[in-house]
């Protein structure tokens, strides 16, 4: 008998240990201090300015470079002094900036910031800084910093390069929009969940067309959509994720934004730790968790759940291992969905057939091998062989056939197609854990398979695939060494 557990709410997860805290200072009209006149000095200068702030020069000698930046300042005036800085200058600073050439100097500035409650930060010499600039993107108000705590710097800035090919230059003029937009939308009169689809509808926009301003057409385009959903706009939403195999790269970018956008996500056993890492820290994470002849939650319990927290005005994802829409009892969730007025919507997953052939580099269909792909369930609701099964088709020799949760009931499965047909010699392979680093593959023929499946023990999940195609495949793999994928140990632990 299945035992019914209830839904468990996950611990939230611990922010990791930091080198540094990031923080975003506001700078503007702010006096800040730079010591030194040389081209280190002049970036620095450079980008207090751009933040708005009013920098002030201390130096016997000032590089050509900065005198250039002060008559043209980005923002905030760079006023110069032609002397070295002394402890009084510190006095009222709101950040200290010193480019030395030699340690001694480099302390005594860090020290007498320290003194003043100012904080200090010396060019290239990490052990005298309070804080770090970092490397920045800039789409201003959108802004990105990026730090490897003095480390590294040069990795840094390939991490800024990288981002700024990703993050669209148009970007900055939907941030700069999203700010004069705020007092409108607030004051409004549209209810908390609808200023938030509002802004969920300005994002999308966004995203879909970044490089083009947005203009009042679009402001009032936006909030006729949320007011044009009426009372809906207080209910939440459901969106049904497939979570891939295992391997968090596998991961689609649609299902990386649900994730991201959840108040609440409901997970399966299935779906690996690492998935989980994509989700918003603030979200609240349970385990509604449904493995075959173990521990399990109703069915009906996850729906009632799913749905009441949707009328409670919370963005639900109900995370899935490998496709929601395969052998994952997503038809009965949207029915609850449909039934209860929640607006729904479903993101594909890689499936576990996909993800292990992909791992192992095995075609699914072939000419002169495999004409048709069929996924069946290896078990039925009260746990034994389904009585339904197409047998005749199941033999079909031209057929690649995945079979879903097949652990207990295997030995029988084989048996039955042997009897309709199925050539006993028909290549077969068990494949637990796809994708993940420890994915265990044992190999055989149809015939010998459930022996070798009975002795391996394997640890679920387990996908069972078979077909003249694998055979052909992994023979040739077999000859020349074991499968092994890409991001960790893969065992492959017979072929014949």
């Amino acid at each position: 008998m299945q035992t019914v557990r209830a839904p468990i709410e996950a611990p939230m997860s611990r922010m990791g240990a930091l080198a540094r805290l990031p923080i975003f200072l506001a700078l503007e009209d702010k006096r800040t201090l730079l010591a030194g006149g040389n081209q280190a000095a002049a970036w620095k200068a450079e980008l207090l300015s751009a933040a708005g702030a009013r920098v002030e020069v201390y130096a016997d000698e000032i590089c050509d470079e900065l005198r250039q930046l002060a008559t043209e300042p980005p923002r905030g005036a760079i006023v110069m002094t032609c002397r070295g800085w002394t402890a009084a200058d510190l006095t009222g600073a709101a950040v200290a900036v010193g480019a030395f050439e030699n340690d001694n100097e480099a302390s005594t500035f860090a020290k007498a910031a320290r003194a003043a409650g100012v904080p200090v930060n010396v060019v290239d010499k990490p052990a005298f800084c309070d804080f770090f600039f970092g490397a920045i993107v800039n789409r201003s108000p959108l802004v990105i910093g990026i730090s490897t705590d003095g480390a590294a710097p040069v990795f840094a800035q390939a991490i800024r390069a990288k981002l700024e090919a990703l993050l669209p230059k148009g970007f900055a003029l939907w941030a700069e929009t999203a700010a004069r937009w705020r007092a409108a939308v607030r004051s409004s009169g549209l209810p908390f969940a609808g200023r938030r689809r509002f802004w969920q509808l300005f994002t999308a926009r966004a995203i879909a067309d970044p490089d083009r301003a947005p203009g009042n057409n679009d402001f009032v385009a936006f909030l006729n959509e949320v007011r044009g959903l009426g009372a809906e706009v207080e209910n939440g939403s459901v969106t049904l994720v497939g979570a891939g195999p295992g391997d968090p790269e596998l991961l689609t970018l649609r299902g990386v934004r649900a994730l991201q956008s959840a108040d609440v996500i409901l997970f399966d056993d299935l779906v690996s730790p690492e998935v989980l890492d994509f989700a918003r820290r603030e979200a609240k994470k349970m385990l509604v968790g449904k493995t075959g002849f173990g521990p399990s939650c109703k069915q009906d319990d996850i729906n009632a759940l799913m749905v009441a927290l949707a009328r409670q005005g919370k963005r639900v994802v109900r995370l899935k291992g490998g496709d929601p829409l395969i052998f994952a009892r997503a038809a009965e969730e949207i029915a609850a969905c449909r039934s209860a007025g929640i607006a729904y919507e479903v993101v594909p997953g890689i499936t576990a057939a996909q993800g292990a052939a992909a791992t192992l580099g095995l075609p699914l269909t072939g000419r002169g091998h495999a004409r048709r792909l069929q996924y069946v369930t290896g078990h039925s609701k009260d746990g034994g062989l389904p009585a339904d099964l197409d047998w005749q088709g199941l033999a079909d020799p031209a057929t690649t056939t995945a079979i879903y949760m097949p652990v207990k009931t295997f030995s029988a499965f084989a048996a039955r197609a042997l009897a309709a047909g199925l050539d006993p010699q028909t290549p077969a392979l068990a494949i637990a854990r796809a994708t993940r680093p420890d994915q265990i593959v044992v190999a055989g023929t149809v015939a010998d398979l459930p022996a070798r499946l009975a002795a391996a023990k394997l640890p679920g999940p387990v996908l069972v695939m078979i077909g003249r195609g694998i055979g052909a495949q992994l023979g040739a793999q077999n000859s020349r060494a074991p499968a092994h994928g890409g991001n960790g140990r893969r065992r492959l632990i017979a072929f014949e």
